[in-house]
């Protein structure tokens, strides 16, 4: 994606990936009502521009409506499966209270991301190679037993290709 447009920077896959909120899934939907102009609701249009991406990035299940000039003040509405609905005021607050609040109260807690990311990574095949990021071994000498890899140690003359070559 071209780097063109007011702040592109927002359009990375690092930047969304640094996105801290990550809400419960019992929350299905969120609207979030702003004003355009006025001084109340800039916290508001900050949160927009910069935390939406990231929410969306981290928190894929979730539907996200904006109005825009509907309402005199500027809040969240959260719709949770059970058809509960928590309301956040946003008036007046700056875009990083109003995400620590949100993250406060629906977002999940670091010991329960911590419990998911370790599920996760134990969910993996160990079978899988490549790297760190993605499997648990980067190369087939990390298992106990295996031949090790030719740039750490070299083959015995038999094993080679060359030797082989020469034998036949």
């Amino acid at each position: 994606m071209p780097m063109k447009g007011r702040f592109p920077i927002r359009r990375t896959l690092e930047y969304l990936q640094k996105g801290d909120i990550v809400l419960k899934n019992r929350v299905k939907i969120m609207t979030v009502n702003y004003n355009t102009s006025g001084e109340l609701s800039d916290g508001a249009r900050k949160f927009v521009f910069f935390n939406i991406p990231q929410i969306q990035y981290k928190n894929q299940w979730l539907q996200i409506m904006m109005f825009k000039n509907m309402t005199p003040s500027p809040f969240l509405k959260f719709y949770l499966d059970d058809g509960e609905q928590v309301l956040v005021d946003m008036e007046g607050k700056d875009y990083k209270q109003i995400s620590q609040h949100v993250k406060k109260i629906l977002g999940k807690s670091e010991e329960v991301l911590q419990a998911e990311a370790q599920a996760k990574m134990q969910a993996s095949n160990p079978a899988n190679f490549g790297p760190r990021k993605y499997c648990l071994r980067e190369c087939i000498c990390e298992v106990e037993g295996q031949v090790p890899c030719p740039g750490a140690t070299p083959l015995p003359k038999e094993m080679t290709g060359k030797h082989r070559a020469r034998m036949a």
